[in-house]
Parts: structure tokens; sequence; C-alpha cells
């Protein structure tokens, strides 16, 4: 038997090489995965749009008969056959390739609003390797259900399987835990807190249906499924035992970059601000909100809401400073 190798576009290399160049870099400078992350698939996004044939893989389908042109970074059921397994690699590729903006919008909203807290909990190490082995799980669930031509040779590509992942583990392992998840109401996406369990219970149930009705939508849903399932074996053998204690106010994670910090704000400032019943809902998820970073984004949708209590004009923010420019208002939180 002859192994098939595959050619590949200039364009594929310079995407493996900012995949593994922001993670070093993000591993090296102590930032988070989970940033590191989307950014990679922000930048590898943009290249895509220009490159698209030869990053998802190009296929001449012409008399009946099938030929791979490059091999592209997404990832075909056919390359487990001992034949064309020198592409195997793309289980990893596949995960930073997106087909449209609305596919990487909902995958990278989902991965901010549930990797960062997830990570803080756990750590980047076992945060990382969670996201990458369930996301190579959900490719191969995928692949047990599509192994009979054509199917096996069309491209599977999207972080989708992977961030299924990292949801299964977090509500396995913090099951009451609050996020953050966009819920779309018709043309919009809002904001609400939701337990995790309950988050990843209305995925995988919304998941099986579609699989046992078999919806003809172009999603690799036995990938999600594969991916929460991967997810929840790996939180069930990595994180079994894991510890959170309480110091000084703040709640250490074991093997976290650093704690998830409580910034020292005196959010009572922003009273006099809620003047809205919609504002005093915003202050409300503000002062609940124990992740910094999704704190932050719900304080500065308030400041964008809020007016001068003295004048009603605009008001700005920096850090924890908030002025008015037309009367001079100033307070500090």
């Amino acid at each position: 038997m002859d192994l098939v190798i595959l050619p590949q576009h200039w364009s594929a290399l310079l995407c493996s090489i900012i995949i593994l160049g922001t993670l070093i870099i993000a591993v090296a400078k102590k930032w988070m995965i989970t940033y590191a992350l989307i950014v990679a698939n922000i930048i590898i996004f943009v290249i895509t749009l220009i490159y698209y044939n030869q990053l998802v893989g190009m296929l001449d389908i012409s008399q009946g008969k099938i030929a791979f042109g490059y091999a592209g970074l997404g990832f075909r059921p056919i390359y487990l056959e001992p034949e064309y397994s020198p592409q195997v690699y793309t289980l990893f590729t596949s995960m930073f390739i997106h087909g449209g903006l609305a596919h990487i919008f909902g995958n990278m909203m989902v991965l901010f609003f549930v990797g960062i807290p997830f990570e803080q909990r756990i750590g980047w190490k076992k945060f990382l390797v969670i996201y990458m082995v369930a996301g190579m799980c959900g490719a191969l669930v995928h692949s047990l259900f599509n192994l009979e031509m054509p199917y096996n040779y069309i491209t599977l590509i999207g972080a989708s399987g992977a961030i299924f992942g990292i949801m299964g583990a977090f509500a396995f392992s913090y099951p009451n835990d609050e996020v953050i998840m966009p819920i779309p109401l018709g043309i919009i996406m809002v904001l609400r807190r939701i337990k995790v369990i309950y988050a990843v219970a209305l995925f995988a149930i919304l998941e099986t249906v579609i699989v046992f009705i078999d919806v003809p939508d172009g999603t690799a849903h036995y990938a999600h499924l594969g991916g929460i399932i991967g997810g929840i074996i790996l939180a069930a053998i990595l994180l079994k035992g894991r510890k959170t204690h309480t110091k000084s106010g703040q709640t250490i994670f074991h093997d976290s970059y650093r704690p998830q910090i409580t910034d020292k704000m005196d959010l009572s400032k922003l009273d006099p601000l809620a003047t809205t019943h919609e504002l005093q809902e915003m202050l409300l998820r503000i002062k609940n909100e124990d992740v910094p970073q999704v704190r932050d984004i719900w304080l500065e949708h308030f400041i964008e809401k809020a007016v001068c209590p003295k004048c009603g004009d605009k008001l700005f923010r920096m850090d924890n400073k908030i002025w008015c420019e037309r009367c001079g208002f100033k307070t500090k939180i």
C-alpha cells in the first residue's frame, strides 16, 4: 500500500505557524489560552476569506470520480484510512478553520463566555488538553457515521466540537456555576446568566433531537455530541482532584496562572446612575458577576446607557473613573 501525501498551499503552512506561534506566545507571556485561541481563529478566518479553496481543501468531481487538489486544513473521514493517514494532522488544524462570518462569530462568542471562567478554574494546561482532545473526539465521532462515500470526502471544519467539549467538562466539574450565555431572541442576541449544567443540557438535548430526526442542515451534529462526551470523560479523568480555597476574600484555583480576583471597586457609586429599570437590572448583573472580563463588558454597556446625573449628558469611563465632559461631574468606583 502506498501512502498518499496530498499537496498543501503555502497559506496552509502560514496558518499552521500562526496557530502554534499564538499558543507558544500565550504560554510564554502567561496570557489566557482562551484569548490566544480566539485571536488565532480570527486571524486564520481572515486568511481563509482569501484562500478558501486552498485551506478548506479542493475536490475535483468529474465523470463520477473524485480527485483531490490541495489537502487543506479541514479534516475528512477518509483521512483515517491507512492510505491517507499522512493527512491525519487535520484533526487538529480543522478546529481553526471556519466557513463564514456567522460560523466563527457564534463559536468565538461561546468560547469567550464559557472558556474564560472555565480556564480560570482549572488552569491553562488542562484547559488546552480538554479543548484539543475533545475537538478531535468530536471529529472522530462524526467520522464513525460518515465512513461511506461520498460522505467520507466531505470536509469537517470549525471549533464547535472543541467548544462543546469545554462546555461538557465545565458542566461535569462545576455544574452549579453560572456563566453568561448568548441567547438568540429573533434577530438579536441577549446575554443571560444561566447555570452551566442547564446550558449544556439544553444544547445536548437539542443536538440529540436534531441527530435523531436527521435534519439536513449541513452541520456536523455528531461532532458536537462527540465533543460533549469527550469533554465529560476528560474532566472525570483530569479534574477529579480539583481543589479550591478562599484566601482574603479571593477564590484561588489550584493550578491557574492567577487567582480570580475581585477588583476593588465601590460599585455602590453607580447606584445614582441607575435611573431606569434597564439600568438597575444591568447594575445588578455587574454587582453579581464574578468573572472580571465579563463584568467589565457589562460595565461598559452600563456607562453607554447611563447619563450624567447633573446635566443629562453622555458619560465617559477610564478604568475606575467616570466623568462628564460637559459639566465636569466626576466619580470613582
